[in-house]
């Protein structure tokens, strides 16, 4: 009779504990499971390549493409020195120059007849060398015929990288604005005497409106005025 009492008792205590120890092992499984699964997402955030930083100097000539608006420009960037120069020719338009300088100050001219110049003070200055830091990598996309590297930063622009020479092929801005890489001279420097703004963008500074802004759209302050860079200074 004490056997039959005592038997389901231990029976009962027996099941309590390896039913504690199942779910122990199984909330322990758990726990390593979820630490595999969030180390492997940092291994694989850390192995994700990045973006290669700009020369300091260099000379690019890009074709843009604005919802059928065709362009191209003679990019001259120049860290080292403060200085970026955007020489835009639109198709079947003006030729237009774009001189921007580190403490925010652009000009915008041109060197026909006309002798229009405008001027604009910014908040920011030109890219910096590092200005893709922190972009989002997504992958890899076969673009122009390259195999690139993808980032997209703040949802503002998407930029494409040759994954072999780590050179810039192609970038979009949000609103659509392409931009496709020609040529990629690193090391090129212009010339000192052609980053002078042509004497009337002073002159007639009093009879011109200076723009200022500290918002800037889609890589263009105005259309057929703004040089291709400043739709990323912000970022």
């Amino acid at each position: 009779m004490v056997m039959a009492i005592i038997l389901p008792n231990v029976l009962n205590q027996f099941k309590s504990m390896v039913s504690s120890s199942t779910h122990a092992l199984l909330l322990l499984l758990l726990q390593l499971a979820v630490a595999a699964t969030a180390t492997s997402s940092v291994a694989a955030a850390a192995d994700s390549p990045k973006p290669t930083p700009w020369p300091l100097q260099f000379h690019s000539i890009l074709f843009a493409n604005y919802s059928g608006s065709l362009s191209l420009i003679d990019l001259w960037y120049d860290w080292p020195n403060g200085r970026n120069f955007n020489i835009i020719q639109n198709q079947l338009g003006k030729l237009l120059y774009d001189l921007e300088w580190n403490n925010g100050t652009s000009f915008f001219y041109t060197l026909d007849s006309s002798k229009e110049c405008r001027s604009a003070q910014l908040e920011v200055g030109i890219l910096r060398p590092n200005w893709l830091e922190g972009a989002e990598y997504l992958g890899q996309e076969t673009v122009d015929g390259f195999l690139c590297n993808v980032w997209q930063k703040v949802d503002f622009i998407w930029y494409y990288e040759d994954v072999v020479t780590k050179r810039p092929v192609h970038w979009v801005f949000y609103t659509g604005r392409s931009i496709h890489v020609m040529t990629f001279e690193v090391g090129a420097v212009l010339e000192d005497a052609k980053w002078q703004a042509p004497v009337y963008c002073f002159e007639k500074r009093d009879s011109q409106t200076d723009l200022k802004s500290n918002k800037v759209d889609g890589g263009y302050l105005e259309p057929q005025l703004e040089g291709i860079l400043k739709g990323s200074m912000q970022l």
